[in-house]
């Protein structure tokens, strides 16, 4: 597997994302070009680091015009509101169509262990996020991760995989490995959904968050009543998960 980095951007910013790039090889992509957005601080001083929100998108912004991944979450900082109380670093990488972040069937049923190795998806976004702490400001004990349905199981795994990695983590209407739990009983977490979630059920979050407490874990979770699958216009609002997670440390 050969990872290259690019970091030049070569389109518009869309509410104040840049586009950039890394060069990926593995599996079946030969230098494949996975490009991504990366919004930064409104002003960076010299000698000061910032924090990282690590998004991970749902199925519905697959693709590769590296726009799609814009909804929801990133444009949000299009908003003074949050850009003024939230002044950071945001990453958005883009998974291909058809592809998904975690390499595992959608039971509606029950939870998938966790893979032995990230998914090709999740390896070139995973080099979005090295090369931005390479070239970036970046506090690494304010790192954050976060996701919605797709990406909600991607923050699970992605967290149950390198549970020291991260601040705080905020999968919303996921599915995570119960298998795998224990793993994130020291992490900080705040999971969502919405208990009328007709495309990943409620059980899942309800499962997931039952196994980390078994475990000694201390997460916490706000199910929505009467709310379906978009239960992240509410976690998402200022007053959600957002001001919680921007208080944690590693």
């Amino acid at each position: 597997m050969v990872f290259v980095a690019s970091t030049t951007a070569v389109a518009q910013p869309i509410h104040g994302f840049v586009e950039k790039q890394v060069v990926y090889t593995g599996g079946p992509y030969n230098k494949e070009v996975f490009r991504y957005r990366l919004r930064s601080p409104s002003k960076i001083e010299k000698g000061k680091q910032y924090p990282l929100v690590f998004f991970l998108h749902g199925a519905g912004e697959r693709g590769d015009d590296n726009k799609k991944q814009m909804r929801h979450f990133p444009q949000l900082w299009g908003k003074k509101a949050y850009t003024d109380a939230f002044d950071c670093f945001v990453l958005a990488p883009q998974c291909r169509t058809g592809k998904k972040w975690v390499a595992i069937p959608w039971s509606k049923e029950r939870s998938s262990p966790l893979p032995k190795e990230p998914s090709h998806q999740m390896r070139a976004a995973l080099m979005a996020y090295e090369a931005t702490l390479k070239a970036h400001p970046i506090d690494e004990d304010r790192i954050y991760l976060t996701g919605l349905s797709m990406g909600g199981y991607g923050s699970w795994y992605l967290a149950a995989r390198y549970p020291k990695r991260f601040a705080a983590v905020a999968p919303i209407c996921g599915s995570g490995p119960e298998e795998s739990a224990a793993r994130l009983k020291d992490v900080k977490i705040w999971a969502w959904h919405g208990d009328q979630d007709r495309a990943v059920p409620v059980s899942c979050t309800r499962r997931m968050i039952a196994a980390i407490k078994k475990a000694g874990g201390k997460p916490e979770y706000t199910e929505l009543p009467g709310v379906g699958h978009g239960s992240w216009g509410q976690a998402y609002r200022p007053n959600g998960v957002l001001r919680w997670m921007f208080e944690q440390k590693r």
